[in-house]
Order: structure tokens, then C-alpha cells, then sequence
């Protein structure tokens, strides 16, 4: 099936979706940002710890349904009375429920400032090593 993948996940968080914990992440990197800005509540995502450059045939990750997706800016004023500076950040939270473990089979697109896409099939638990 084919899927939008996230890359660069930590450990932490996948292993806390390995879980089975409902898990809301920030997407802050440029790469993420861009592959999450067109997914939607109800679409099921691949995320992986593994770098955009480093998705092969074979990568492993874990499948997430997305439960919510917010785009939210934040903005921070510094200055003094000399000069302010401000600075805007934008990030996507999105609000995940893992459903299962896959393996990537093919790799559709990995370019830089575009949506990274995977196929991923499923795989049963005895698979997963």
C-alpha cells in the first residue's frame, strides 16, 4: 500500500507508538513539514527513524492512523533599545494511533522540498525482526 512517510522520528516516539500509546508529535523539520502538510485526519501514515536519505528497500517503521492535524505558527519578539528581532516559526502537530508494523518495498519519492512517499507492505509479528 502506498503511503506518505515520516523520516527522522526518534526513538522515543516510535517506541512509544510501538506501544500502542495514542501520541500527538510536532513536525518541525522542512522535509516532514512539507510530506504532512497535505495529509488529513483519517489517513494512514509510514514513519521510520531512519533518514530521507537512508529509505530503502527493506527500511522498517510503523503505520499510524492520523487522528487529528493541526498547523499552528509561533511567533517570539526579542529586542532591546537598540533593535527587536522577531522571529516566526510554523510546525504541524498531528495526533497518531499506531495500527502495525511495515516494511518498505519501493521507494516513489524522496526529493527535497517534495512529499516523501513510500509502498510499505504489512508485516506479521514473526517478520518483524
Amino acid at each position: 500500500m502506498e503511503y506518505v512517510a515520516l523520516t527522522g522520528i526518534s526513538d522515543l516516539v516510535m517506541s512509544e507508538l510501538k506501544n500502542h500509546q495514542l501520541r500527538t508529535i510536532e513536525i518541525r523539520t522542512p522535509q516532514n513539514f512539507f510530506t504532512a502538510l497535505n495529509v488529513d485526519a483519517g489517513d494512514t501514515v509510514f514513519l521510520t527513524h531512519t533518514s530521507i536519505h537512508d529509505l530503502t528497500r527493506g527500511t522498517t517503521g510503523l503505520i499510524a492512523k492520523v487522528i487529528k492535524h493541526q498547523l499552528s505558527t509561533h511567533r517570539t519578539i526579542t529586542g532591546n533599545d537598540m533593535f527587536f528581532e522577531e522571529h516566526e516559526t510554523m510546525m504541524i502537530r498531528l495526533q497518531l494511533q499506531t495500527k502495525g508494523i511495515a516494511r518498505i518495498s519501493n521507494v516513489l519519492s524522496s526529493e527535497v522540498g517534495k512529499e516523501t512517499r513510500v509502498v510499505a507492505e504489512d508485516m506479521c509479528f514473526y517478520e518483524a525482526r
